[in-house]
């Protein structure tokens, strides 16, 4: 069991699968686990979003913003390191990170128009249904050799990102074209929600095989957890995409 998502390791469901616990894990709860935390996702982001459009000034979100990305950052590694914490960190992490994305998407929507971020919702939703339905229906298969494809591409995407932050920091743009909206820009763009979006496989898979194989009932939030982080992931590199297209017109 191999995945590129950070939460979804195989070490962590290995050492889950070495405890005895009366309850274990199911997918039906993994749902409904996902479901409240979406719907938590929601609250937080409503919260920002009012507050930018009770002043239309996204520097009145900034605090919010900075709060739900760096709170989510530090809950997310305490879940990732304890993950029987994740039963009460998790609806926190949802929390936090709602609030980093309603302010995120009010800056996007300030500079692009409202519609981007309905659109961007929308195409995150879509592309997850579509990836469910592809996975239960057999279409895509997370064998090994696909996970290993998924796998070392999200890394080298990482990489990317990571050396071009750096470079950032020191006033050097190089490879800021790989951001920009011309076409190996926008080409780029698709390529990594693409790579998003087949993550999705393997997050399911990872529940899926968690459940089949009797992990504790506490995996249930755990594994809700894993699959919020690669849906947040392909709801910001999609509302980037789409800033991309915006500003070509």
């Amino acid at each position: 069991m191999q995945s590129s998502n950070p939460a979804l390791s195989d070490r962590i469901f290995s050492r889950s699968l070495s405890e005895s616990s009366s309850e274990t894990m199911t997918v039906q709860g993994t749902v409904n686990k996902t479901l409240l935390m979406l719907l938590l996702v929601i609250l937080g982001a409503v919260y920002t979003w009012k507050i930018f459009f009770e002043s239309m000034n996204p520097s009145s979100v900034y605090t919010w913003m900075l709060i739900g990305g760096i709170g989510g950052f530090i809950t997310s590694l305490v879940i990732i390191f304890k993950p029987k914490t994740s039963a009460y960190i998790a609806p926190v992490y949802s929390i936090l990170e709602g609030l980093f994305l309603g302010g995120i998407s009010a800056i996007f929507a300030a500079q692009y128009g409202g519609p981007i971020v309905m659109q961007a919702i929308a195409l995150t939703f879509g592309t997850f249904l579509v990836m469910l339905a592809a996975y239960k229906t057999g279409v895509i298969k997370a064998t090994q050799k696909f996970r290993t494809g998924v796998i070392a591409a999200t890394g080298a995407i990482a990489l990317v990102y990571f050396v071009t932050w750096i470079l950032s920091m020191f006033g050097l743009n190089s490879m800021g074209y790989i951001h920009g909206s011309g076409t190996v820009g926008i080409v780029i763009g698709f390529v990594v929600v693409i790579v998003a979006a087949l993550n999705l496989i393997l997050d399911f898979d990872f529940i899926e095989k968690g459940a089949a194989m009797g992990a504790p009932k506490y995996m249930e939030w755990y594994g809700a957890f894993g699959l919020m982080i690669t849906l947040v992931w392909l709801y910001i590199e999609i509302l980037k995409l789409l800033a991309r297209f915006a500003k070509r017109d």
